[in-house]
């Protein structure tokens, strides 16, 4: 089986370096837009589409050949992938927008060709910018193959490189002998089949006293000035450290699910929709259901096992995880459930058993 694998490292550039990094973050930037424009110019004058390349404005820029042409030639393919989902997407996803200059996070991707990019030994080679130091805290497993790398600034003035691998491997089949249920929940992520929860440390609603006394600070500077700036990156960082807890927490809780079960079953939420029908948006974003059920799904993918997704509309939290009996009139204030049968349970485990029921039988283990 193929696959492909991306490795994250930090980067520590000098000036010297992260001064050729903002030409070509700078000069991506320009070239998409540029094109972008040209391509609008053009259909407003014939009607008809014209794709261009960034060879087209090397003569007249002449600071576009001082920065990588991978990297130029990726702003493009980029420009024409938002052509396409705008055609795919019939009026769900807006026409293709100008990259501003004061953007909050700036990157490029550069391809592999012919030995111009190579990771060793805490060092990472780039196009144009040469070795960087990096904190390699992996090694790159044998056979694997470089295909790309994705150069990023965070808001926090931090640099990371995302290298993509690709490789082959023979992934094990498991027979589906153990399964679990999970049901999530607003307070805890999820509680699962068995009635166990963990303990979720909630780090944007730890830090929001934090985050707003920064905050005002930053509403009261003017704006653009040094001191703007600096309070800026002071709130990014704020967020990060909150977006990489939440990320350390979701990847340790997937991990021990994976090497416990061969099977998990979970509703498939749409979680957008619920956020905005029960005005739970703050709270539900910092739970990160999706972002672990993306960590979830990968990992069971890796070791051969199975995420089993259960209908949304199911009856999950209605039904009697011991008779089968449906309570329609069931509320949702109700947290215990109580079935005629004599089941006294509480509501999300109750639900977890029966999305572990469900996700069985379209296994066909049940």
């Amino acid at each position: 089986m193929k696959g492909n694998k991306a490795f994250q490292f930090r980067m520590y550039p000098d000036d010297e370096q992260k001064t050729m990094f903002a030409k070509t973050f700078g000069c991506v930037r320009f070239v998409y837009n540029k094109m972008l424009e040209d391509r609008i110019d053009h259909y407003q004058k014939t009607g008809k589409n014209r794709k261009t390349t960034p060879a087209k404005y090397k003569e007249e820029f002449p600071f576009l050949k001082e920065v990588d042409s991978l990297a130029l030639a990726n702003g493009q393919m980029n420009l024409e992938t938002a052509y396409g989902n705008f055609y795919r997407g019939k009026g769900k996803i807006g026409f293709p927008k100008f990259k501003s200059k004061h953007r909050d996070k700036d990157s490029y991707t550069t391809d592999w060709v012919n030995g111009n990019i190579a990771v060793a030994d805490g060092w990472i080679r780039l196009p144009k910018v040469g070795r960087v130091k990096i904190k390699q805290h992996r090694e790159i497993p044998d056979g694997y193959r470089l295909k790309s790398c994705t150069v990023a600034r965070t808001p926090d003035r931090k640099y990371y490189v995302s290298v993509l691998y690709e490789y082959e491997d023979q992934i094990p089949e498991h027979k589906a002998e153990s399964a679990t249920g999970l049901d999530f929940s607003m307070k805890e992520l999820y509680i699962d089949s068995l009635g166990n929860s963990p303990e979720y440390p909630k780090p944007y609603r730890k830090a929001q006293e934090k985050l707003a006394r920064e905050q005002r600070k930053l509403s009261k500077c003017k704006r653009k000035s040094n001191n703007y700036y600096k309070q800026r990156v002071k709130v990014a960082k704020i967020h990060r450290k909150v977006a990489n807890q939440r990320k350390d927490f979701l990847h340790k809780q997937s991990r021990q699910i994976t090497n416990a079960y061969d099977a998990v079953c979970i509703e498939d939420l749409n979680m957008k929709a619920m956020s905005q029908a029960l005005n739970f948006g703050k709270t539900v974003a910092d739970n990160g259901w999706g972002m672990f059920v993306a960590f979830l799904g990968y990992k069971l993918e890796e070791a051969g096992k199975k995420l089993v997704k259960v209908d949304k509309w199911f009856p999950s939290s209605k039904t009697c995880s011991v008779c089968g009996r449906k309570k329609d009139d069931l509320e949702l204030s109700e947290r215990v459930y109580v079935c005629e049968c004599g089941n006294i349970l509480d509501r999300d485990v109750n639900a977890a058993i029966n999305i572990r029921k469900e996700g069985m039988r379209i296994l066909g283990m049940a």
